[in-house]
């Protein structure tokens, strides 16, 4: 069988049209997600039950046929299987029990292989039951980004806790980060081994870090990920997507070791270009773009298609796809791709 296109754009071939998946695809905006989420009770709950987390996983690949389906499950599973009181509050989002400079030496991964044992049986239902044409993309939370969380015991709008503590506890932020960055890559090498063609890192807050700290926070415990999932998975394939880095993504690639660049719709395409050069990347369209839908999101795609559409790159939003986008218009989006003439 032909390698599967996302995988052959991740090894850095190019390949018209791109292939073209979107972040949250299985979500809000789609009527059978909200009623298989609606049977499922809890948001955890449907996280963890392989049967409903693999349906809504496939809602988007049976309605529009993306290229990718991503597994359906949340990063904050990784402080849930740390026992850090995770749930969510409606209209509110995730709510952690807030955790103290002085009990991170105590924090037991030991849990993590059992609690996390649905996601991957997920993963290998997925396998089994996606089109043979459609890649598999598992992912993690960064652990920038899942410490923030952590930290402030929910989500704030510049993660001034989690910064604040890593300024005042930089010993216990590196050790947790550590911790972090050794349950995410044996999550992620549970994901691979059970059928994921791909896995991705998000790092939704590593935007707000400053150039030493987005070195220390957002590179460096990337960079163990990637090396400890090589190790077991030789050859794994990695997209790390560092939300509002800007210029600091120069060198992501390089320093971390992944194999594609998500970018948000901030990054210039005269940086995408740039960046392109060196691999694959992944991006960049707003997401409000999507909402707008007409001539708005017309020129979105094909500006992102005649600057970047001959080199490596895989078309997404800028961020995950939001509960007001019409389903029209992501229709309107596919064609638009599909249609494309390179």
């Amino acid at each position: 069988m032909q390698k599967r296109k996302l995988v052959r754009v991740l090894e850095g071939e190019s390949v018209f049209p791109p292939p073209v998946w979107l972040m949250r695809q299985a979500g809000r905006y789609l009527p059978e997600y909200r009623a298989t989420r609606e049977k499922a009770g809890g948001f955890l709950d449907l996280c963890y039950n392989p049967d409903l987390a693999t349906e809504v996983t496939l809602q988007p690949i049976r309605r529009f046929g993306f290229d990718a389906a991503i597994l359906f499950s949340d990063i904050l599973v990784i402080p849930d299987a740390l026992d850090r009181g995770l749930h969510f509050v409606q209209g509110e989002g995730p709510k952690l029990t807030p955790i103290r400079p002085d009990e991170i030496a105590h924090l037991d991964p030991s849990r993590g292989e059992t609690h996390l044992s649905p996601v991957i049986a997920t993963v290998g239902r997925l396998r089994q039951e996606l089109p043979d044409e459609t890649t598999l993309i598992g992912f993690c939370g960064a652990p920038w980004t899942v410490a923030t969380y952590m930290i402030a015991g929910h989500g704030t709008p510049d993660q001034a806790p989690a910064r604040l503590f890593a300024y005042r506890n930089p010993a216990e932020m590196e050790t947790l980060l550590y911790l972090l960055a050794e349950m995410s890559a044996d999550y992620l090498i549970r994901q691979l081994q059970a059928g994921a063609d791909c896995v991705q890192i998000f790092d939704s807050w590593a935007g707000v870090l400053d150039e030493a700290s987005f070195e220390a926070y957002a590179v460096r415990p990337v960079a163990r990920i990637v090396e400890k999932v090589r190790a077991a998975v030789p050859g794994a394939k990695i997209i790390g997507f560092a939300k509002g880095a800007g210029t600091l993504l120069n060198t992501y690639r390089e320093k971390t070791g992944v194999d594609a660049v998500g970018l948000d719709w901030s990054v210039p395409v005269s940086q995408a270009k740039e960046l392109q050069k060196a691999g694959a990347i992944q991006g960049n369209l707003d997401p409000l773009r999507l909402i707008a839908g007409g001539k708005a999101l017309e020129d979105g795609v094909d500006r992102i298609l005649d600057n970047l559409g001959d080199g490596p790159l895989i078309f997404n939003l800028g961020h995950g796809i939001t509960p007001e986008a019409p389903i029209t218009h992501v229709e309107a989006l596919l064609d638009r791709i599909r249609t494309a003439k390179p």
